[in-house]
Parts: C-alpha cells; sequence; structure tokens
C-alpha cells in the first residue's frame, strides 16, 4: 500500500472541511440540518472507528460514553444553569472518566468476551438512567430551553438553535475531531494500535504495555464519543434514554463497517450513506428498512472492507 506525504494527507481532509463549509451555503434547509445532524453523530462513529478499526475491539457498549456526554451536558444546563462551554467540558469529561473506568475492567478479558462485558455495563448505564427518571426524565427525556443554548463568543452571543450556527457549530466540532484523530492515529501511539491489532503478543515482545495502551484508546475513544453526545445535546436540544440503548451502540458499528474501518474519513462517509439510503427509502415506501438491508448487503458484498476501504483497496492505496 503506497503511503501519502503528511501534507497530501491533510490537504485531503481540510479540502473535505472546506467542502463542508461551502454546502452550508447551498443546501436547502432540511439538507442543512440533516447535514449538521451527520457530521456530530459522524464524530461518534470516529471515536467507535478508533478502537475498532485501529485497535480491533470490538465494543458493543459506546452508547454509554455517547450518553455520558449527553447527559453530562445536558443535565448540567437543564438542572445547574452551567454555560454552553461548561457543559460541553463537562459532557467530554464523563465519556474520558467513563471510558477509562469501563477500560479498567473490560480489558481484562478480550474477544468476545469483551464484546459481552461492554454490552452489559452500557445495559446498567441503560437502566441507570431509567432508575433516576427523577433526573434524567427517563423514557420521556429532556429537551433543553432554546434560552440555555446560548454560546458567548467574544462579547457575542450565538444561538445554537439558528440552523446556520448550528452547522457551523457542527462542523468546527466534526474538523477539530478529524484533525486530531488524524494526527493521534499517524503518531506513534497510533502505531502501537495498529501493531497490537495486527499482532499483540508481538507487540509485547517488542517491549510495548499493549494493555495502558489498550487503556488510553478506550479513554480517547469514550472522550471523543462524549463530545458527538454532548454537542447533540446542545446543538439539537434534547437528551434521552433511547441514545443509551444496544441499537446506538450498534449503529456507530455499521457506520464504521460502512464507511471503511481504519480510514480517517470511513466513519463520516459511512454516516451519510446510511443517513441518505434511509431518507430516500423512507420516501417512497413504508418498509424502507427492507431497501436499506439491500442495499447494506450489496455493499458487503461488493465492497467488503467499506467505501473507502474498498477504494483504497483497489485505486487509492495512499488514502488514510
Amino acid at each position: 500500500m503506497k503511503v501519502a506525504s503528511p501534507a497530501k494527507t491533510y490537504a485531503l481532509h481540510i479540502g473535505v472541511i472546506a467542502l463542508l463549509f461551502l454546502l452550508n451555503f447551498v443546501l436547502p434547509d432540511y439538507h442543512q440540518g440533516l447535514f449538521a445532524r451527520i457530521m456530530v453523530l459522524a464524530v461518534f462513529a470516529m471515536g467507535y472507528n478508533l478502537l475498532f478499526g485501529y485497535v480491533g475491539l470490538l465494543s458493543l457498549g459506546h452508547a454509554m460514553f455517547f450518553s455520558a456526554g449527553l447527559y453530562g451536558a445536558g443535565l448540567t444546563v437543564y438542572h445547574l444553569g452551567w454555560s454552553v462551554p461548561e457543559a460541553f467540558a463537562a459532557g467530554v469529561a464523563c465519556g474520558a472518566l467513563l471510558g477509562l473506568v469501563i477500560g479498567l475492567l473490560a480489558l481484562r478479558t478480550s474477544g468476545v468476551a469483551f464484546m459481552i462485558v461492554t454490552m452489559m455495563f452500557a445495559q446498567v448505564f441503560y437502566l441507570l438512567i431509567l432508575y433516576f427518571a427523577a433526573w434524567t426524565g427517563g423514557d420521556q427525556g429532556l429537551v433543553i430551553q432554546q434560552s440555555a443554548r446560548t454560546l458567548d463568543l467574544g462579547g457575542a452571543a450565538l444561538d445554537l438553535t439558528n440552523s446556520t450556527v448550528r452547522y457551523m457549530s457542527a462542523l468546527a466540532l466534526f474538523s477539530v475531531v478529524l484533525i486530531v484523530t488524524l494526527a493521534l492515529v499517524r503518531s506513534r501511539f497510533g502505531r502501537v494500535l495498529v501493531a497490537i491489532r495486527e499482532n499483540e503478543e508481538r507487540t509485547k515482545m517488542l517491549g510495548y504495555d499493549t494493555v495502558a495502551n489498550k487503556l488510553a484508546a478506550v479513554a480517547v475513544s469514550g472522550a471523543i464519543c462524549a463530545a458527538s453526545g454532548a454537542g447533540y445535546a446542545l446543538l439539537f436540544g434534547y437528551v434521552g434514554s433511547n441514545f443509551a440503548s444496544v441499537q446506538y451502540s450498534i449503529l456507530p458499528l455499521l457506520w464504521v463497517l460502512l464507511g471503511g474501518a481504519a480510514t480517517a474519513l470511513g466513519p463520516l462517509v459511512g454516516t451519510l450513506f446510511m443517513y441518505y439510503v434511509t431518507d430516500i427509502a423512507s420516501g417512497f415506501t413504508s418498509a424502507y428498512l427492507l431497501i436499506v438491508g439491500v442495499a447494506l448487503i450489496l455493499l458487503v458484498l461488493f465492497a467488503p472492507k467499506g467505501i473507502l476501504g474498498s477504494i483504497r483497496e483497489r485505486w487509492l492505496g495512499w488514502l488514510p
């Protein structure tokens, strides 16, 4: 596989960010809102991709990291009246801390056992949300008032409920996480994670502490997923227990597999593909999930490594 120069790699990703910026000025209102949601959820998929794509750890509990950010930001705004930056920081901190704790426990296992353990922890987190319904809103969730979703920036008050401000805020979150993730996986730490994925025993023989590196990856993955959850709560104003369900642990796995695991832009491509296939199919029939299922089967058959993964394998070997 060809290796692109750092300049070429970063130019590609900055070009994608620039394209997303320009789309804000040409997209209709409906698609502008949809793209804002996709960019925020693509950050969730990027956090999952760090653990699954680069370390090779299959988790079914990442909904709890997303929800940790969602509730960490949402509850501090709703109950404590914190500002948007403070609430966002609280959400990310909750995800990173939860990732560290869960990592310390779950990394005692591996393979299928790791997947089951993470799913069990996620289910416990979901049940806790329902149990403390007086604070979390339970099944109904909480709606964050418009007045609380205002960002003070240099003396200017930015209303996050405004469609343009929301899109640009989602783009800023996506851009920062994309560049940070890209730098991370291209660093020495990222190369160690890939080595662990390929052959953990050999990596140990080379003198690397694989457990510490995997724990760091779980914590960083949790923080990124929590950033997505915190961004979702503040930009779209809703905090609900459905985001902590097992379904929301499966979705990032699906998005990463569709876009291409261990590719920097794969999570965005997979999320975009899934959302628009579902949206278009639902406009034709109530049995839209059947069409989505057929599309996914065809994609798996003809692009088993995902969209960008297959493109990298067949034509553009330098894609990061």
